[in-house]
């Protein structure tokens, strides 16, 4: 397997409160994240940093994250936790109000892969060299989209495309949306929406097909076409190609 990760401040903010990072433990299972910090006085990219210093820790200090039961009970406990630790910050300071962050994960192990989702960064899968979004963004725009007030198109353009429904640190109960992944599939990708805002799913699936590059030049190439069509936002992407393309197991 290869992974490759990097984060980017784009073009118009001026700092960068994303948070990502690809681990892996002595068992070879891997956990990737990418977090879309928000919130005034650089609180976003405290909260995006809690969150993945937080599941890191957590996951470097087991051998083996154990049944995909065992997995999900144990990322919906971490959640509980770090989203504690987000709302006891923000009340000891005060400057920090309204932080917040998106996660977006994945864990692959031998026998399992499940993603999970609060907010809206997003999880794909390269499945036969075709992208897949396997996770639901928890905006306003997508919920008006489901109950049928807004078309996808509309959506795009929306002046609230970017109001949240769910975020960690931003209610006192949380839990993550856990989907289960086909094992089959080439590649994972997560990503903020510094990404999804600029690129078109077809666009992004052109360059991850593109043999050519490297795993790190694909990466480096999505970005820099985010930051060429104005690169609005923070941009992060966390890729692990499981198998190559057409590779039979």
């Amino acid at each position: 397997m290869k992974s490759f990760y990097l984060t980017d401040a784009g073009r118009v903010r001026s700092h960068n409160e994303d948070s990502v990072t690809i681990l892996k433990n002595i068992n070879n299972e891997y956990l990737l994240m990418v977090a879309d910090g928000m919130g005034g006085h650089r609180a976003g990219e405290v909260a995006s940093s809690l969150v993945v210093t937080h599941f890191g820790k957590r996951f470097s200090s087991i051998a083996s994250i154990g049944s995909k039961l065992d997995a999900v009970n144990w990322l919906n406990d971490n959640a509980s936790e770090v989203n504690n630790e987000i709302i006891e910050y923000a009340k000891k300071n005060p400057g920090a109000r309204g932080l917040g962050t998106t996660l977006v994960l994945a864990l692959l192990t031998e026998d399992y892969l499940i993603f999970g989702n609060i907010g809206d960064s997003t999880g794909y899968v390269l499945k036969n060299g075709h992208l897949h979004q396997v996770t639901k963004p928890h905006s306003l725009v997508n919920l008006l989209v489901e109950t049928g007030q807004l078309t996808e198109e509309e959506a795009k353009y929306h002046p609230k495309k970017n109001v949240l429904m769910k975020a960690l640190g931003a209610m006192e109960k949380v839990e993550l949306d856990i989907f289960d992944v086909d094992l089959s599939s080439e590649a994972i990708l997560l990503c903020s929406d510094g990404l999804t805002n600029m690129l078109s799913d077809e666009q992004i699936e052109k360059v991850l097909n593109d043999n050519t590059l490297t795993i790190e030049e694909k990466i480096i190439k999505l970005i820099r076409k985010c930051n060429v069509r104005g690169g609005q936002d923070n941009i992060s992407i966390a890729y692990l190609q499981i198998k190559e393309s057409g590779e039979i197991e």
